[in-house]
C-alpha cells in the first residue's frame, strides 16, 4: 500500500479523535458553565434568604463553586469510553480522576476554612485559636491528596508512595520542621493559654511591642506601637520570654509607678508658722490637726523641751508633704483605691530622695491612661514648692553660667 494512503488513514484517524475530544470538551465546558449558573446560583440565593450564618461562611469560602469543578470531571470520565477507544479512554479517566482528586483536596480545604470562619465568629476562639491545628490538617491531607494524585496518573497502588515516605522520613521532617515546631507550640500556646488574639506582648529578641493580630502554625503576627507588623515564629512563643499585658487589661486599672527626687537640703522641722499654713491645704488639714494633737500629748507626757527641734517628736515638711499626696489621690476620681496604693520612699541617692507614687488609675486605655498620669504628676510638681521642698535637678550649662557671672561680679 502507498505510504500516502497510511498518511491519510493516520490524519482520518487523528481528525476522528480529535473532534470527539473537542466534543467531549464542549460537553465538559457546557456542563461547567450549568453547574455554575444554576446551580451555584440557587445555593446563593438559598444562603442569602436562610438566617444561619454557616452557609455563608461556606459560601465566602467557596465551597460550593469548587464542588462545581467536579461536574465537568465527571462528564469527561463517564464520557470516555463512549467517546473514544479503549486506551485513550483510560488515560482521560485517568486525567479526570487526578483531577477529581485535587478538587476534593481543595474542597476539603474550603471546608476547613469555613469551619475556622465559623468557629472565629465565637469568643472562645481568641483563647484557644484552632488555625494551627487547621493548617496541620490540610498540610496532611495536601500530601495524601498529591500521593493518590500521583498513584492515579502513574496507575500504581498509592501505599507504594507510602512505603517509600519512610525512606524519606529525615528529609520531610527537615522541610517541616517548622510546621512541626509550630504545631506542637500551637497546642502549648492554646492548651496553656499563653497568648489570645488581641493580647499586647512585648518581644524584645524579635522587635515586637504590640498587639496580636493572628496566630497561624507556623508564624504569630504581632502589630506594634507604631502600626508596623513583626512576624515571630510560633514555636518563640515558647521557647524565648515573652511579657504578656493581659493581665494588665483584665484588672480594674492600670499601674502608675513614678518617682520624682526632692533635694534632701530643703528637708526640715516644721515649724507653728509653717503648721499653720499647712493646715489651709484641704487633703492634709485633718492630718496634720491629729499628728499636732499627738506630738504634743507625746513630749507632753515625756517632758520634752521643745525649743530643741531635734528633741521629742515633731513633723517635717516632707512628712506633710507624703501625706498630702495620699490624701490628693484617695480624692481623684481617676484613681482605683482598690488596688495596691502607695506613696513611699525610695532609698537615696545623690540625685535626691525619691518619693514614688504606685497606685492603678481606673482607666486603662493608653491615652487616658497617660494624661491621668501627666496630671496627677503636673500637681505634684506645682504643689511641692507650697511644702518648702524643692525637686532635685542636676545643674544645666545656664546655671553654670549663672553661677561664673555671681563669682565674676563678686570678685
Amino acid at each position: 500500500m502507498p505510504d500516502f494512503l497510511i498518511n491519510s488513514e493516520e490524519v482520518s484517524l487523528w481528525l476522528d479523535q480529535g473532534w470527539r475530544l473537542v466534543v467531549l470538551l464542549l460537553a465538559a465546558i457546557a456542563s461547567q458553565w450549568l453547574a455554575r449558573t444554576l446551580l451555584i446560583g440557587l445555593i446563593h440565593k438559598l444562603a442569602s434568604l436562610s438566617s444561619t450564618s454557616w452557609d455563608d461562611h461556606m459560601v465566602g469560602q467557596r465551597v460550593f463553586h469548587r464542588i462545581a469543578h467536579l461536574v465537568p470531571a465527571l462528564v469527561i470520565y463517564f464520557g470516555a469510553l463512549p467517546f473514544f477507544a479503549t486506551e485513550p479512554a483510560l488515560w482521560l479517566q485517568r486525567i479526570s480522576l487526578a483531577y477529581m482528586a485535587i478538587i476534593g483536596v481543595l474542597v476539603v480545604f474550603a471546608l476547613l476554612n469555613g469551619f475556622l470562619s465559623i468557629y472565629n465568629t465565637y469568643e472562645v476562639s481568641k483563647s484557644r485559636t484552632l488555625k494551627g491545628v487547621v493548617q496541620t490538617l490540610q498540610i496532611l491531607i495536601g500530601l495524601f491528596g498529591a500521593i493518590i494524585t500521583l498513584a492515579i496518573l502513574m496507575d500504581v497502588s498509592p501505599w507504594k508512595f507510602l512505603s517509600g515516605i519512610g525512606a524519606l522520613s529525615a528529609i520531610l521532617l527537615l522541610v517541616f520542621k517548622d510546621s512541626i515546631l509550630g504545631l506542637v507550640a500551637s497546642i502549648q500556646v492554646s492548651t496553656n493559654n499563653m497568648v489570645q488574639i488581641g493580647d499586647w506582648i512585648e518581644m524584645p529578641k524579635y522587635g515586637a511591642d504590640g498587639e496580636v493580630i493572628d496566630i497561624s502554625l507556623t508564624t504569630v503576627k504581632v502589630q506594634n506601637w507604631d502600626k508596623t507588623i513583626s512576624t515571630i515564629p510560633t514555636y518563640g512563643l515558647v521557647s524565648d520570654p515573652v511579657k504578656n499585658w493581659r493581665g494588665m487589661s483584665e484588672a480594674d486599672g492600670r499601674r502608675i509607678k513614678r518617682s520624682l527626687s526632692v533635694d534632701m537640703q530643703t528637708v526640715r522641722f516644721c515649724t507653728e508658722e509653717m503648721l499653720n499654713r499647712f493646715e489651709q491645704f484641704q487633703h492634709v488639714a485633718e492630718y496634720i490637726k491629729q499628728r499636732r494633737q499627738e506630738v504634743k500629748l507625746y513630749n507632753a507626757e515625756h517632758n520634752i523641751d521643745p525649743t530643741i527641734e531635734i528633741n521629742g517628736r515633731r513633723l517635717t515638711n516632707l512628712g506633710c508633704f507624703r501625706a498630702y499626696l495620699e490624701g490628693y489621690l484617695r480624692h481623684h476620681p481617676m484613681v482605683n483605691k482598690k488596688m495596691t496604693f502607695l506613696v513611699r520612699h525610695l532609698a537615696p541617692t545623690d540625685k535626691g530622695l525619691p518619693i514614688e507614687i504606685y497606685v492603678f488609675s481606673a482607666d486603662k486605655v493608653w491615652a487616658n491612661y497617660e494624661a491621668i498620669q501627666a496630671g496627677i504628676f503636673d500637681h505634684i510638681l506645682a504643689a511641692i514648692s507650697c511644702f518648702d521642698l524643692a525637686v532635685y535637678q542636676a545643674p544645666s550649662g545656664k546655671d553654670v553660667n549663672r553661677a561664673l557671672a555671681r563669682v565674676s561680679s563678686g570678685s
